[in-house]
């Protein structure tokens, strides 16, 4: 797929997504740097935006700081833990809003997930809202009808530089 150096990209993670599928598949972690150099490839960057959940421990807070530092808007929220024990950290609720709020500024949305979920909206800012929607994710891990119905998929198994 061409990209135009003039296409205004945004990019939205769902880093909880892409955590586990590294974590499952490679025992490793997402490089979230590079994977943000690749979803800009050298066009307008007008949003990146993480999106995270934070656990009571806040162990995690020094990995939200440095996915700051390298450019993200970090969108946190609380894992939400109920009374059987059943946790619960889900953004794409998030995500869909701040995609379709962006989709009348932008000609490009990077959705950083495999989830499957996400299909319906890809198919709206196709259709509704003009965009092109790129998707990067593991392979191995993404749903397939995902892969299929974005105009572009970055495989980030592909390349060992996405890993840490």
């Amino acid at each position: 797929m061409i990209k135009h150096k003039e296409q205004r990209v945004g990019v939205l993670v769902d880093v909880s997504n892409m955590y586990h599928s590294a974590k499952n598949l490679y025992k490793k972690r997402v490089n979230f740097k590079e994977v943000l150099k690749r979803a800009v490839a050298d066009r307008k960057l007008i949003r990146a935006t993480a999106y995270v959940v934070k656990t009571e421990t806040e162990e995690e807070l020094p990995f939200f700081e440095a996915l700051s530092q390298q450019g993200f808007e970090v969108n946190m929220k609380d894992l939400q833990i109920f009374a059987g024990g059943n946790k619960k950290a889900d953004w794409d609720v998030g995500i869909t809003v701040d995609a379709i709020k962006l989709g009348n500024k932008l000609d490009v949305i990077v959705l950083v997930t495999g989830d499957g979920d996400f299909l319906p909206l890809v198919e709206y800012l196709q259709n509704t809202k003009g965009c092109l929607v790129e998707v990067i994710a593991f392979k191995q891990t993404a749903s397939s009808r995902l892969v299929e119905e974005c105009d572009d998929f970055i495989n980030l198994s592909d390349d060992k530089k996405f890993l840490l």
